[in-house]
């Protein structure tokens, strides 16, 4: 393969790690793996990114800034505050699970680094961008609408998030054979977003009925 600077290498690689870790599991992203998936020497990989951790933070960094993404282009529509929320939660439940394999992936991300501490340092970095993400847009969405909030859009924002990973894992053990939700999933990411409302609002939490 000709000559490419390292700029445009890296974003290959990770790529590659991206799609093989996908389909085989971390334990499948070796330097080997990875520079076998994208048809290079595996001194390119280690040229590029130096240690592995290197790797593995640049890997849950793309993953992670693909599903913000993902929200952000969400169009939250003209609705009450509450139909808002609602909207750019299922935008982000959309980009969650469209695709169990990176879905799986970041929870083996997550499983690994609670006995990894360097994978620990990375996944603690991203929780603090993700809930800061979160939070403004929480605080964006009321400003929009003129309300003032009934608790700091940080801590509802880990409160949103904490909810939404447990659904995110439900749906990985329950999920049809197909890959669709359990409709019981659905519902409780419905309580979820009628809860998060409720602590922007400071009011009981209201839930349609089925």
């Amino acid at each position: 393969m000709a000559h490419v600077p390292a700029s445009e290498r890296r974003p290959q690689l990770v790529q590659a790690a991206i799609d093989l870790m996908t389909r085989e599991g971390i334990a499948a992203g070796s330097t080997r793996a990875i520079a076998a998936e994208l048809g290079v020497a595996q001194a390119t990989v280690h040229y590029t990114f130096g240690t592995k951790k290197d790797l593995y933070r640049a890997v849950v960094e793309q993953l992670t800034a693909e599903f913000i993404g993902h929200v952000r282009d969400a169009s939250p529509g003209d609705g009450p505050f509450g139909e808002q929320v609602r909207t750019l939660v299922h935008a982000l439940w959309e980009s969650s699970t469209a695709e169990d394999g990176r879905c799986v992936l970041l929870s083996e991300f997550s499983a690994l680094s609670l006995r990894n501490p360097d994978l620990q340092e990375i996944m603690r970095s991203l929780q603090h961008e993700i809930e800061g993400t979160a939070a403004e847009m929480i605080s964006t969405l009321a400003t929009v609408h003129g309300i003032r909030l009934a608790a700091p859009a940080q801590e509802i924002a880990a409160h949103f998030l904490t909810g939404f990973t447990g659904l995110t894992d439900r749906h990985l053990h329950l999920r049809a054979p197909d890959g669709s939700a359990d409709p019981s999933t659905l519902r409780a990411l419905d309580v979820l977003v009628a809860t998060t409302v409720g602590l922007c609002l400071g009011a009981p939490a209201a839930v349609d009925g089925p």
